[in-house]
């Protein structure tokens, strides 16, 4: 996955998609660091760090670390390799990200609620855990049907199963080579409801501050297919 994860000036890679998550975010840091759990190539810290952030980083993948490395070195954006649930990075930081639905990556509530205390391990009085997530798309699945397809475009589509069990689902990206085979990626995960995950930044000390639709801060409805949910810690008496 990581010699094709980037998609440069296309898809998520697109400044519309980057330009308002790094202002959002810049915005959010102030004056302090970021640290940025799941950082992949850093599509998000590349420019991030080039606005003046500073920007530490965690991924679990050496080879998606690899491929930032190309981008940026380790004396502009350190990253310490191990999980986003437990790895401890040194350093101060006003602000933890999560984006583009990583948290949903760790499988069960269990890690996805340590992910959270690690976040705030990271962060003094005031500081934020900012997560994007998708709605999970259940009211679109007709009774007895478990998947549905969430995009299509020539040479692609993306379909999604449903494990309602066990609250899983897998994307399967399909991607049909001219003259050749299709190519499937499956990603395994574990969705979330906005309400579980307030309850999850609660049990690790943080408030939610705010909620949008997206990162130009469009207002969150019932209708709403993802979210950017700013949680703070308290600050002290």
């Amino acid at each position: 996955m990581a010699r094709s994860y980037d998609t440069p000036g296309e898809g998520m890679f697109a400044p519309e998609e980057v330009d308002p998550a790094v202002a959002a975010l810049a915005a959010l840091a102030g004056n302090g660091g970021a640290l940025e759990f799941a950082i992949g190539t850093g599509r998000i810290a590349v420019p991030l760090a080039a606005r003046g952030v500073p920007v530490t980083g965690v991924e679990l993948s050496p080879a998606m670390v690899e491929r930032l490395r190309t981008k940026a070195d380790e004396a502009t954006i350190p990253v310490v390799v191990g999980d986003m649930a437990t790895t401890r990075v040194p350093g101060d930081h006003s602000l933890v990200y999560l984006v583009y639905n990583t948290i949903s990556n760790l499988l069960t509530q269990a890690e996805q609620v340590e992910c959270f205390r690690n976040a705030a391990r990271h962060l003094g009085p005031g500081g934020r855990f900012v997560v994007e997530l998708g709605v999970p798309s259940l009211r679109r699945l007709p009774p007895g049907q478990d998947g549905l397809v969430f995009a299509h475009r020539d040479g692609y589509v993306g379909l999604d199963t449903f494990d309602l069990e066990h609250q899983h689902l897998v994307s399967h990206h399909i991607r049909f080579e001219k003259g050749g085979e299709p190519s499937v990626i499956r990603v395994k995960q574990r969705y979330v409801w906005p309400s579980e995950l307030d309850l999850m930044a609660q049990m690790a000390g943080f408030e939610l501050e705010s909620r949008h639709a997206d990162w130009k801060g469009a207002p969150f409805t019932g209708d709403s297919r993802s979210h950017v949910s700013v949680y703070r810690l308290p600050e002290r008496a």
